[in-house]
């Protein structure tokens, strides 16, 4: 399993089969969303959950629960499967209804009214992000990282179902129709349906998306196999590399481009040091993974054991893993097809 991460919330990610469909953000996961961002559309999820002061630009839909912290504002109705949870000053333009309980705090308005078929507490509750953050501070400050990471695992499995990676907006963000605006890490899934220029410290999108847009990135870009950009594609300091059947309706720019042969480009192809034609795939593992995929993972190489590499052979010679391929093989796989010092990449062009 991979390491712990202090910030959950420390990149962008899209999860496989995410739409955006009449102006809403439609997934079959939990979304969650850091404090302080912008949400211009509506959502559509299992479990829905966003820290202090966002702001959501349509209504929510949430099959489970609904946690909103203090000082957010929902242009339009809210509809809640399970519980809901709504920390003080809570704004909400339209209607909240509630199949099960609602915990509510003070100052909450709600322009057309609430309903709920449960249990109706009135009180502060606890912002969501805090308690999380807290309570996983706490656990690891005495050691129990594996604690740690199985309450961060049931805060994103909500019913059990682990199969859906849960779509994460880091804090600070600006989703929309016209852009996706992080200032963090971003990865995209598979087979997603974007509308909008993505602009994030990096990006990874998957195979078989359609992104109706432009895609920048301060350091590097890699786009799988199958997927179609209808725009640019521009990195400021990073390689831009792109695999096969990928159809990029714009120009390509980047420190270093990697094309994949049967890759398609419809602009012009710059990089400040050297484009390189390849055969190989440039994504070799899934751009987002699920919580099942992950475990499954770490029991295998769990299983396997610890490898030796060090022992030394009949003859006396110590293996040596580190020995330099064939210049031949690398020679096969690409081919460098020009480099130029003076045609820099035009970032602000997508």
């Amino acid at each position: 399993m991979p390491p712990f991460r202090s910030d959950p919330l420390d990149e962008l990610v899209i999860p496989d089969g995410t739409h955006v469909e009449e102006h809403d953000l439609v997934t079959e996961g939990d979304i969650i969303v850091g404090g302080q961002s912008v949400i211009e559309f509506g959502v559509r999820g299992r479990n829905v959950v966003a820290g202090e002061r966002v702001r959501f630009g349509g209504h929510i839909e949430a099959e489970g629960d609904c946690r909103l912290d203090m000082w957010c504002a929902v242009e339009d109705n809210v509809l809640v499967g399970e519980d809901a949870y709504l920390g003080e000053r809570v704004e909400i333009g339209g209607e909240l209804k509630v199949a099960g309980d609602l915990d509510i705090g003070d100052d909450v308005d709600i322009e057309d009214g609430f309903e709920a078929n449960g249990w109706i507490v009135i009180r502060n509750p606890m912002p969501t992000i805090v308690f999380l953050f807290v309570y996983l501070g706490q656990l690891l400050r005495i050691g129990e990282e594996e604690a740690a990471e199985e309450v961060l695992a049931a805060m994103l499995d909500g019913d059990g179902d682990r199969e859906h990676q849960p779509a994460i907006v880091p804090r600070g963000a600006r989703v929309g129709d016209d852009a996706w605006r992080v200032s963090t890490p971003a990865r995209i899934g598979d087979e997603c349906r974007l509308h909008g220029n993505v602009r994030a410290e990096s990006l990874t999108v998957g195979r078989d998306n359609e992104i109706f847009g432009g895609l920048r990135a301060k350091e590097g870009i890699t786009l799988g196999a199958g997927t179609e950009v209808a725009g640019n594609v521009t990195t400021r300091t990073g390689t831009v590399r792109i695999g096969p059947d990928t159809h990029v309706r714009g120009d390509v720019a980047g420190e270093h481009v990697e094309v994949h042969r049967d890759a398609e480009i419809d602009g012009s192809i710059r990089a400040r040091e050297e484009t390189t034609m390849v055969t190989e795939p440039v994504l070799e593992e899934p751009a987002v993974v699920s919580l099942d995929d992950v475990e499954a993972s770490a029991e295998d190489a769990s299983a396997e054991g610890p490898a030796s590499t060090d022992a030394p052979r009949d003859d006396g010679t110590p293996t040596d893993d580190t020995a330099p391929a064939s210049p031949a093989g690398d020679e096969a796989a690409t081919a460098t097809t020009g480099a130029s010092g003076t045609d820099e990449p035009d970032a602000d062009e997508a």
